[in-house]
């Protein structure tokens, strides 16, 4: 990769991994906090923790689409600043209902899919792929030091004083966007990294994906509402206060690294991601039930949260991969867009619903509750086909006008290639190919491109 699109992809990373770290921070601590707020319920402290999610996943197609029209930086930069002021708002917080506010309106500044289209701005076809694992390692690198560091934070400048470091870190990121990330030179819709509206109807219509949605839905929901009651456990079943909670979190979550990086090798390399997938969900549904039969018991406390993070971290890592693998060529970008919006509503629907469960059934009902979602989850992943192992890639197409139908005819007979979709107003060709017979040089050719164009 290019000096200046590895530091753009570097320099847009960081502004997503910034922005995500203090999110991530709160988690372990929220809950018990935000007892001591005026109004507070079991109910409304779960609407406060996850309310962000639903107004995160309802904006980010807009902001991506509104991106298009008025510019990348300036969607950035305005979505940092309403996370800012959201960040602040529940910094002060003294009210249930405040604090509801403020977290809504840090989620109205959904600048995800923005920073990925800008990634794709800045980077050419063949790099985009290690752009944006970059961008996805960072998010996974801040989840698992946020929640071992959020406990630790909370305890020397408490949880308003973490809210007020996700405004400091707001200003960061706008400071790196304005000044470190590189203007585009034009901006276009990249169908692999951004969502486009027409390809909406086919995403939502494709069963496998919508499996995909599912898990990632489920996922977060669980791990949204487990988050409302675990503090609660470990202050009565272990007896750790907020403030040493990461010396249960830190062991849990390396132990869960050193699960997922033999289990994400297994699947990509000998091609079994179904079962690493299968087996993961399966986990999911014992460490919710062991918490919920057993969670008192404190081998059984530790023992599933080492089996929930260890399976959370394998999916986190491999169910991008498979949206990836299952969308149809030239509908990625709209693919992972519905993904992304379905995490965050499994953020809301975790916080929202794991509350009210949590103030009439206790906490055994919300483990429970995470139980019957992951078992759900796994008769999908159970009945999910394999997938297909295919990349994608694109190809420009030469001047002088074609017929989409035959070009597409004509790539789809070069070796390695799978699929093909040309779409001849944006003069590239959308590809899905197994990389091992991949011939970039062949597709150059039936496109009629320069030979360096290939993808």
């Amino acid at each position: 990769m290019p000096k200046q699109e590895l530091r753009a992809a570097a320099a847009l990373a960081a502004v997503f991994s910034v922005r995500m770290l203090g999110l991530f921070m709160i988690y372990p601590v929220f809950a018990l906090f935000a007892r001591g707020l005026r109004g507070a319920t079991p109910d409304t402290i779960g609407l406060a923790l996850g309310i962000y999610g639903l107004t995160q996943g309802l904006l980010q197609m807009p902001f991506g689409l509104l991106s298009d029209r008025i510019g990348r930086k300036p969607m950035v930069v305005g979505g940092l600043i309403l996370f800012g002021l959201g960040s602040a708002w529940a910094a002060n917080a003294h009210s249930i209902g405040t604090m509801i506010a403020g977290r809504a309106l840090q989620g109205a500044g959904a600048v995800g899919a923005v920073i990925l289209a800008l990634v794709a701005d800045l980077t050419a076809e063949e790099n985009r792929t290690k752009a944006m694992a970059m961008v996805g390692m960072t998010i996974g690198f801040s989840f698992l030091v946020a929640i071992v560091t959020g406990p630790l934070v909370a305890a020397w400048i408490g949880v308003s004083g973490i809210f007020w470091l996700m405004s400091a870190l707001a200003l960061l990121g706008i400071a790196i966007t304005l000044f470190v990330v590189p203007a585009p030179q034009r901006r276009r819709v990249h169908r692999e990294a951004e969502p486009v509206p027409a390809l909406l109807g086919a995403v939502l219509r494709n069963g496998q994906l919508l499996r995909l949605d599912f898990g990632i839905f489920a996922l977060h929901a669980m791990l949204t509402a487990s988050f409302l009651v675990v503090p609660g456990l470990f202050a009565r079943t272990l007896g750790v206060g907020s403030r040493s909670e990461w010396l249960v979190y830190l062991p849990i979550l390396l132990l869960s690294v050193a699960v997922m990086v033999p289990a994400i090798i297994i699947g990509e390399r000998r091609r079994r991601l179904k079962g690493v997938l299968v087996a993961a969900v399966a986990a999911l549904a014992a460490s919710q039930i062991m918490l919920a039969l057993g969670g008192h018991e404190k081998l059984v406390l530790l023992g599933a949260l080492a089996l929930f993070f260890a399976a959370f971290n394998i999916m986190e890592a491999s169910l991008p991969s498979l949206v990836t693998k299952t969308a149809p060529p030239g509908a990625t970008g709209t693919a992972t867009g519905v993904y992304s919006s379905s995490q965050f509503i499994g953020i809301f629907v975790g916080g929202a619903v794991g509350g009210w469960i949590d103030q009439h059934g206790g906490t055994g009902a919300v483990f429970a509750f995470a139980a019957v979602i992951a078992l759900i989850w796994l008769a999908l992943a159970a009945t999910m086909r394999a997938p297909s192992y295919l990349a994608s890639r694109v190809v420009r197409l030469g001047a002088g006008p074609r017929d989409a139908q035959q070009l597409a005819a004509a790539l789809r007979a070069v070796p390695g290639v799978a699929e093909a979709n040309v779409v001849a107003e944006e003069g590239v060709a959308y590809l899905k190919v197994d990389a091992k017979r991949y011939d970039p040089g062949a597709a150059a050719i039936v496109a009629g491109a320069p030979l360096e164009s290939a993808g």
